[in-house]
């Protein structure tokens, strides 16, 4: 958070290498929106803002964000009131920087709480993991079991047609159809529901930052 133009822009150009989608505001009405509006890994705040300050925006931020414990950094001007940095630290930062700052420290030092978001949502989202790759696994076994029971109907339907008259032939294969018909959709049923958990199961891995590597 910025009021200043050129200041968010400079920001966007330090840390856009680390690959993370950055939200730029201009007020701390905003600010605080943004936070109860999604999760972030840590916040950027200018203590010298029109309006509310940085310091009443951290306290919002804390009491409405998700998480509330989010990192907050404080940016001010050199020569700022020393009082500042206590105030930052009492508000809840974990750091406070001076204005001109070093973009390479400032970059490592987001580097640090991107990555410790990203373990912490990886070990949230692993208990989601369980129930979806249980639920793979009784999918795969229902086809299995179907599978196998298709292969020892077909012998068994075919010598009971030789076996019979014409009619009683008529008969049997109409049934032999018709147990065809079943299998084949409850098979389709089967194959639906391990789909759907493949997806879910998916949808987890993103979340944890998995990727399949192909080869090329």
């Amino acid at each position: 958070m910025d009021d200043r133009a050129e200041n968010l822009l400079a920001l966007e150009a330090i840390l856009a290498s680390l690959g993370q989608e950055l939200v730029a505001v201009r007020s701390g009405e905003a600010a605080v929106e943004a936070a109860e509006g999604g999760e972030f890994a840590v916040i950027l705040l200018d203590v010298l803002m029109p309006g509310m300050d940085g310091f009443e925006t951290a306290g919002r931020i804390k009491e409405r964000s998700r998480p509330p414990d989010v990192p907050i950094i404080f940016l001010t001007a050199a020569g700022a009131e020393p009082e500042f940095t206590f105030r930052g630290y009492a508000a809840g930062a974990v750091d406070y920087i001076s204005k001109p700052f070093d973009p390479w420290v400032l970059r490592a030092k987001v580097s640090v709480f991107v990555d410790l978001y990203l373990k912490d949502r990886q070990l949230r989202m692993l208990p989601e993991l369980l129930p979806r790759l249980s639920a793979v696994e009784a999918a795969a076994a229902e086809l299995s079991a179907l599978t196998e029971a298709r292969a020892s109907a077909a012998p068994a339907a075919g010598a009971a047609g030789a076996a019979g008259a014409a009619g009683a032939a008529g008969a049997a294969g109409a049934a032999g159809a018709a147990g065809a018909a079943g299998a084949a959709g409850a098979l389709a049923a089967g194959l639906a529901r391990l789909d759907g958990s493949i997806a879910l199961l998916r949808q987890s891995l993103d979340g944890l930052g998995v990727r399949e590597e192909r080869p090329d």
